[in-house]
Order: structure tokens, then C-alpha cells, then sequence
């Protein structure tokens, strides 16, 4: 369940949602919020689906369990997605150097 408070405090901020905010959209309060973000309660089922349809994500990814996060494209003509994914494709290639050039840095 850590994984979820982490997960739900980062979530929160880059939708840049204060606590209230995010209780008003889910029809709890505040303290609620920051129980969920401070591992002192647990969220039901039904808020949990409820957060991931705020943040449009999975039930896996709100929970740590995956970390792949889902981006919604559908709205997106064709032309857009293929840009999309270009773009995805060319941030993932530069880590994937970034990473390797890591490994071959020595040090003395």
C-alpha cells in the first residue's frame, strides 16, 4: 500500500490538484485525502476505481504494481497519434542512451 500513497501524492500534483480539490471530485473530504496519502486509511474499491478514472490510469499502475502508465489517445486523429508516438519513441531512445552512456563512464 505504499506504493499507492506515493502513487497517489505524485498523481495528485501533476494534475495539480490540492487535497481538497481531489476529495471534491471524489465525494470525500480532505482529511480523506490525506489519510490515503499518509497510509493511515485504506481507500474502498469503488474510490479506488474512482481515482483511477480521475487520473486515467490502471488499478495496477495506482497501486505500484505496474509501472507503466497509460495515455489516452483516442480522442486523437490519426495524424496526432502517429506524432504522439514518434515522440514517445524518440524520449525512449534518448534514455535508452543516456543509459548506456552511463554504463560506459569509468571511473578512476
Amino acid at each position: 500500500m505504499d506504493n499507492f500513497a506515493t502513487r497517489l501524492k505524485e498523481l495528485r500534483l501533476q494534475y495539480i490538484l490540492t487535497q481538497t480539490q481531489l476529495a471534491e471530485r471524489l465525494g470525500v473530504s480532505k482529511s480523506t485525502i490525506s489519510y490515503y496519502e499518509l497510509l493511515e486509511r485504506t481507500p474502498s474499491p469503488d474510490i479506488l476505481v474512482r481515482l483511477a478514472e480521475v487520473f486515467n490510469v490502471s488499478l495496477d499502475y495506482l497501486m505500484g504494481l505496474n509501472k507503466k502508465q497509460i495515455i489516452e489517445i483516442s480522442n486523437l486523429n490519426e495524424e496526432d497519434i502517429k506524432l504522439v508516438k514518434d515522440i514517445i519513441n524518440s524520449l525512449s531512445n534518448n534514455n535508452e542512451n543516456k543509459k548506456k552512456q552511463e554504463k560506459t563512464i569509468s571511473y578512476f
